[in-house]
């Protein structure tokens, strides 16, 4: 009898990637593409579990079993109920075991070319990691360091729309990096997502082409960076990105503005601080917030906490730094892209 399994390498060879691993597990991480048809619920999968330990592994799997097919059934009459005689999915689970030979087993038996990934995410997730160590060196980095509020993130952003190559980390990882970098509405991925979007959009590079990106710390809110990639970074060509004061307080308020419809939290915020800055220093931003003075405070916030972090860690981690071009920049202008424009023509 043929194999039901595929290695990863053939993965691109299959009409659709079928994930029946719990929505909990799908939402952590997942193979890009993939669809969730979960042959456990996340409720499910603690019951089996807890079968398995407490009463006996038979058990565990005749009830599981039970459940699974059932779940089976459900999709064969609404996931898959409209995909054509000729369909070849790919179908993987945890680590390539019971819940994706059960899904490629009844798939095969009507008549469906599907096979199980071998490994399992497991497999995949192994593959992301190696990438990521082995990518990160293919490519030349030119790398945007300036002071918090200098507008690095817009002018990256000009960038892109005026066809540079640009690597957005802070996007990728849903966080602008600074402890009140959290975007409005918007959690972060998980670190297994964010390995695995770094890996698609490294392998969207052009090796022949520079790419632009952010001077960035080791930590991107809760999201760590890959040591190969900060590596290569910090041994990048550096950019000075110079903001004159009054411009980079205007743009904190446009940036930060959210901050104040939650400013208990925002207090909070600071309250990470106070081993840095000492209990009096916060209350007094603290108060600033109440009192809604925004202005005063993103001024001390620049003098006293921004700028004198930058200078340290700049200094140690940038090599670069020191000698590299300087460019200055106005980022809450209109004409952010014809700024980005005369960064290029600057370099060629």
């Amino acid at each position: 009898m043929k194999s039901l399994l595929a290695p990863l390498d053939q993965i691109s060879e299959f009409d659709e990637i079928v994930d029946v691993r719990t929505p909990l597990e799908f939402a952590e991480d997942h193979i890009p593409g993939a669809i969730n048809a979960p042959v456990l619920s996340n409720e499910e999968r603690v019951i089996v579990g807890t079968m398995y330990k407490q009463v006996s592994p038979f058990e565990a799997t005749r009830q599981g079993a039970a459940m699974v097919s059932r779940n089976i059934a459900a999709h064969l009459e609404t996931t898959f109920a409209d995909r054509p005689r000729n369909w070849r999915p790919l179908v993987y689970c945890w680590r390539g075991g019971k819940r994706s030979g059960s899904m490629t087993t009844w798939l095969n038996l009507i008549g469906w070319r599907a096979r199980q990934l071998d490994g399992g995410y497991k497999s995949y997730r192994r593959a992301v990691v190696e990438s990521l160590d082995a990518l990160p060196g293919r490519f030349r980095y030119v790398v945007l360091a300036g002071h918090t509020g200098s507008g690095k993130t817009r002018l990256l952003n000009a960038l892109a729309e005026t066809d540079a190559q640009t690597l957005d980390l802070e996007g990728l990882a849903s966080h602008r990096g600074s402890i009140l970098g959290m975007l409005p509405n918007e959690a972060q991925p998980s670190q297994k997502a964010f390995d695995t979007a770094l890996v698609s959009a490294l392998r969207a590079l052009d090796h022949d082409r520079p790419v632009f990106v952010e001077a960035e710390s080791r930590r991107i809110g809760s999201i760590s960076l890959p040591v190969s990639l900060t590596e290569q970074i910090h041994r990048g060509t550096c950019i000075r990105v110079e903001t004159e004061r009054g411009e980079r307080i205007r743009l904190l308020l446009q940036d930060y503005a959210h901050l104040f419809d939650n400013r208990e939290f925002f207090k909070a915020q600071l309250a990470k601080l106070l081993e840095l800055h000492g209990r009096a220093r916060i209350g007094e931003w603290q108060k600033m917030i109440d009192e809604d003075k925004r202005v005063e405070l993103f001024e001390q916030l620049i003098d006293l906490h921004y700028d004198p972090a930058y200078a340290r860690s700049t200094g140690k981690h940038f090599a670069q730094l020191p000698g590299s071009m300087r460019f200055a920049l106005r980022p809450t202008d209109a004409d952010i892209n014809e700024q980005a424009r005369a960064l290029l023509a600057q370099l060629r």
